[in-house]
Order: structure tokens, then sequence, then C-alpha cells
């Protein structure tokens, strides 16, 4: 897998592998909010994070890619990766959910392009191109509409669960940026199984208090699991793919599409109903992933 240098990573084509990878990261993530929602029925919101990180790690251990061998000098960013990309994250979201709809949550999510090139501009001490600050702009247009039909109907937002999801947003946004380094020299795989681990550990004591304030049921086990496997093992390996391939910017793509999958997943599970204005907000939020793709010229 060539990685992409990241002086030039806005420069080459975003190609069909990467358009795969962004809808399967999609599909995955815009229905991790449902899944939560149902983890929380019965279960306390420190089993989520111990679930999410035990379960990606075990359907990561059995890759051969995720064997590779890691330098100590490493050590001290993946202790930070683990709490920052995973541990305090996993934890805000189910939190926030005590608060504020799935839905909204989804939407929220959907900013995340915004958040990231902020920080990256600041990180980096580079401002992005105009084309890219367009892309966030138009995005975050069409996530803006995709919302308001939920905002007008009443759907639940509260300052304290808008709050913790800022803070998880934050959290991926400094971990992408501190990831990078690595996400050059290490195979996806073994880079996230290492991370999981790690998160896993950190979440152990909340998750051992968690397991005696839950009651167990099989549909929260159930979405857990897949949490962890698809959402966070598999997605978040697909994800660290991305990132190397195609560099910050346009490894956001798949997060603009996650509103339009749990705007799709309300309709068909829950009996949503789906107004112009969602349809209209999904041609501009593809619109928007459609600028991100494109490579800035010199």
């Amino acid at each position: 897998m060539n990685a992409v240098p990241a002086a030039s990573e806005t420069q080459t084509r975003f190609e069909g592998l990467d358009w795969l990878l962004s809808i399967g990261m999609a599909i995955t993530w815009g229905s991790s909010f449902i899944l939560i929602d149902i983890a929380i029925d019965h279960f306390h919101v420190a089993i989520v994070p111990l679930g999410r990180t035990a379960f990606g790690a075990l359907a990561l251990v059995f890759l051969p890619s995720s064997r590779q061998k890691f330098d100590r000098e490493d050590f001290p960013v993946l202790l930070v990766l683990g709490a920052t990309w995973m541990a305090v994250p996993f934890l805000l979201y189910p939190l926030a959910e005590r608060t504020v709809t799935s839905s909204i949550t989804g939407m929220m999510n959907g900013a995340l392009p915004v958040v990231v090139a902020i920080v990256t501009a600041i990180w980096t001490k580079t401002m992005p191109s105009p084309r890219r600050i367009l892309a966030v702009v138009v995005g975050i247009a069409g996530i803006l509409l995709i919302a308001l039909p939920s905002i007008d109907g009443g759907d639940a937002a509260s300052p304290v669960g808008i709050g913790l999801l800022i803070l998880a947003l934050l959290s991926y946004a400094v971990s992408t940026n501190l990831a990078r380094p690595l996400q050059q020299k290490y195979n996806p795989a073994a880079l996230m199984l290492r991370v999981e681990l790690v998160a896993c550990v950190y979440s152990l004591p909340f998750g051992i208090y968690g397991v005696s304030q839950s009651t167990f049921a099989w549909s929260s086990l159930l979405a857990v699991a897949a949490l962890g496997a698809i959402g966070t093992g598999y997605a978040f390996t697909l994800f660290s793919t991305l990132l190397k391939r195609t560099g910050i910017a346009r490894s956001m793509i798949p997060t603009y599409f996650t509103p339009v999958v749990g705007t799709i997943l309300g309709v068909g599970l829950n009996s949503e109903p789906l107004v112009w204005l969602s349809v209209a907000g999904m041609g501009v939020v593809v619109g928007a992933a459609w600028l991100t793709s494109l490579p800035d010229h010199t």
C-alpha cells in the first residue's frame, strides 16, 4: 500500500478504492449511533467503550497484517491515542445519547470535517485551500438541510449532550493529526489493534463498574458486539487505510455521509418521514464529498 506524502496528499486522485472505503465507513459509522442507543437500553454507558475496544481488538487479532512489530519509541503516542482516539470519545457518545437523540448525534458527527480542518490548520500551521474550505461550507449546509426536519420535529438536544459531542469531535480531530506519522509507518490493522488494546485497558475499570449497574439483554450485547467488531475494529482500520492513502482532509469524506445513512435508517427502521429538505441535503452532501475528493492543483 502506498502512503501519500503529507506535502502532496491533496494533489493525488481519489480513486475507486477510496470511494469504496468511504462508503463502507459511512454505513458502519452511520448505523453506530442507533446501535449505541440499543446498547444503553440495558447496559451502563461505561460498558460501551470496553465492549467496543474488546470486540474490535478480537476482530483484528486474527488478521496476519495486524502482527507487525512496533518500535518502542512509538509507545508513548500509542498510549495517548488509546485515550483520545477511542476510550474518551467512546464514552462521550453514549453519555451524550442519554440526553440527545441518535439522529442528532449522527448529524453532529457530520460536523467532524469542520473540526478537523480547524485543528489541522492549527496543528500544521497551514491554511486549507479555498476548494477545501468551500467543500466544508457546502457539506455543513447539506447537513443542516438534513437536520432541519428533526429540529422542527422537536428532537431532544440538551446543551450538556451537545457539549459532550463537541468534546468527542475535538478528541477525534486531535487524534487524526497525532496518528498521521504512525499511519505512514505501520500497517493500518497493526496500528488499530494496538490502539484498541490500550483503549481496552483504560476502559476496563469503568466497564467493571458498569457491569454492576446493568441488566443483561441479548439486544444490548449484540449491539455492543457489532459496534466493536464492525464499527470499531474493521471500520477504524478502513479509516486508517483511507487516511494513509489520501491524507487528513479527504479521509473526512465518510463523515459527510453519516447523516445520510442515519436518515435512511430512520426512514427504514423507525418509519420516520422523508421530507424534501432531507433529500435536498443529501444531494448537497454528495456534492461536498465530490469537491473534497478533487485534487488541488499546484
